[in-house]
């Protein structure tokens, strides 16, 4: 499945604009990313930031962003400079620690985030359907939703064809996402142009609104834009598409269009929509607390607002593409994770379990309400320091002369990148404390 590598060596010979234009027909392991991080968890934020302070934290998303970059551009320089097993090459040159903690962080998260995103997809579904006077169940639309996954999630271990059809499929489900919000965009219009201007500009935090914090709105997202199991399944998505030394400048176009842009627009377009409807349209809506998007929908669908097409269908098709492209990429993060722990190809049998682990998330479009109080916390909390414990490992990796060798990133631009993966991993062990000490006292209480 490797490119030609004399096209792009060829490639490489041109000025900036035709070689990206070049690099662009090429992409794919980027856009996966994106549709990983592009969850409930990315809907539920900028729906609740926009409601809570408008386009005040619009510069959150793309910063958050630019900062998981940072951390998996290093990824797939080391994995493509090297062509090494990206686990093998973690737990020999940074210790097992580092590699046994990055492995049980992806497949663990992407088991029990699942529930969630399943929880997510039955409930749009099941709203859609109610505009056609259709009455479902909640577990009748999680089962389809794991049909749809389970089926695309075994495309990606079939041939190399099947792969770039599951890559096309997974890039039309990305600008899907954003021609529906986009759409919704357009309907609600810009209420305060200036003010989103102003909300683009980094680092403007606003202060209190019915009792959340600006602050803490901006250290959540800063940290929750690139998940465990997205760093766990990237270098493996590198692999299997044949990458190596000639695919490098590729890789890091491909983050950037790929990934970064598809994640920015889509998140700044849900904001923007929940800004222009709660915020700066009826402030009485919000009321302090998270505004799940199928009420949002709702809220969207009623006749003086949006009225059901762009309410219910394109807004509800959007957070259900959004929910189900996370799902697949969740389990095959599972799938690659089971077969390193267990030394196995990541192919046949032991990838397939590992892909059907997280199948169990289904439960959640019934259950998700009864068990997040046990799960979502302790998972969030584990998942979370095995994040900066594997962004450690990729640090001491960037530095591995025995690792990286000739390829050992030097000079003005190799001391900007560790600065770079430095700022990531503050960012999230800060995110992580914070976390730690305001959520896992009231979750104990709770339990008693």
């Amino acid at each position: 499945m490797t490119d030609d590598i004399g096209h792009f060596a060829a490639l490489d010979t041109k000025p900036f604009f035709p070689r990206t234009l070049g690099y662009l027909r090429h992409m794919g392991p980027g856009y996966m990313q994106s549709a990983m991080t592009l969850g409930g968890g990315t809907a539920f934020a900028s729906i609740f930031a926009g409601a809570a302070f408008g386009y005040q934290l619009l510069w959150v998303a793309p910063v958050a962003m630019l900062l998981g970059i940072i951390m998996l551009s290093a990824i797939a320089h080391q994995t493509l400079s090297t062509g090494e097993n990206p686990f093998q090459a973690m737990k020999r040159h940074a210790g097992p620690v580092f590699a046994y903690g990055w492995a049980f962080s992806g497949i663990l998260s992407s088991i029990i985030w699942q529930f969630a995103q399943y929880a997510l997809a039955s409930a749009m579904l099941v709203a859609i359907a109610r505009q056609y006077g259709i009455e479902t169940q909640n577990w009748v639309m999680g089962l389809a939703a794991l049909a749809w996954c389970v089926t695309m999630a075994l495309l990606y271990e079939s041939k190399p064809r099947m792969v770039r059809l599951y890559e096309n499929i997974i890039k039309g489900m990305v600008w899907f996402i954003i021609a529906c919000f986009g759409y919704v965009v357009f309907r609600t219009g810009v209420p305060q142009p200036a003010e989103l201007l102003a909300g683009a500009v980094p680092f403007r935090i606003p202060g209190e609104n019915q009792g959340v914090e600006g602050m803490t709105l901006v250290v959540s997202g800063l940290a929750a834009a690139v998940g465990a199991n997205m760093v766990f399944v990237y270098p493996y998505t590198l692999r299997k598409r044949g990458w190596g030394r000639a695919h490098r400048r590729l890789a890091r176009i491909d983050l950037g269009f790929g990934m970064f842009l598809p994640y920015a627009i889509a998140a700044s377009l849900m904001l923007i929509a929940s800004a222009s409807v709660f915020y700066y349209g009826d402030p009485e809506l919000f009321t302090g607390k998270k505004i799940a998007p199928w009420v949002a929908a709702e809220v969207l669908a009623s006749p003086e607002r949006l009225g059901p097409v762009a309410g219910i269908w394109i807004f509800g098709l959007g957070i259900v593409a959004m929910a189900l492209s996370s799902i697949t990429m969740q389990m095959m993060c599972s799938g690659f994770a089971l077969c390193e722990l267990t030394g196995a190809a990541p192919e046949g049998p032991t990838y397939r379990v590992g892909m059907l682990l997280p199948a169990v998330g289904v439960l959640g479009s019934v259950f998700w309400s009864d068990i997040s109080l046990w799960l979502a916390v302790p998972t969030n909390v584990i998942c979370g320091f095995l994040l900066p414990l594997a962004y450690v490992g990729f640090l001491i990796l960037q530095h591995k002369r025995a690792y990286l060798k000739d390829d050992l990133p030097r000079g003005p631009l190799g001391a900007l990148w560790t600065v770079g993966m430095l700022c990531s991993i503050g960012v999230v062990t800060a995110f992580l404390i914070w976390f730690t000490i305001t959520n896992v006292p009231g979750w104990i209480e709770k339990l008693g």
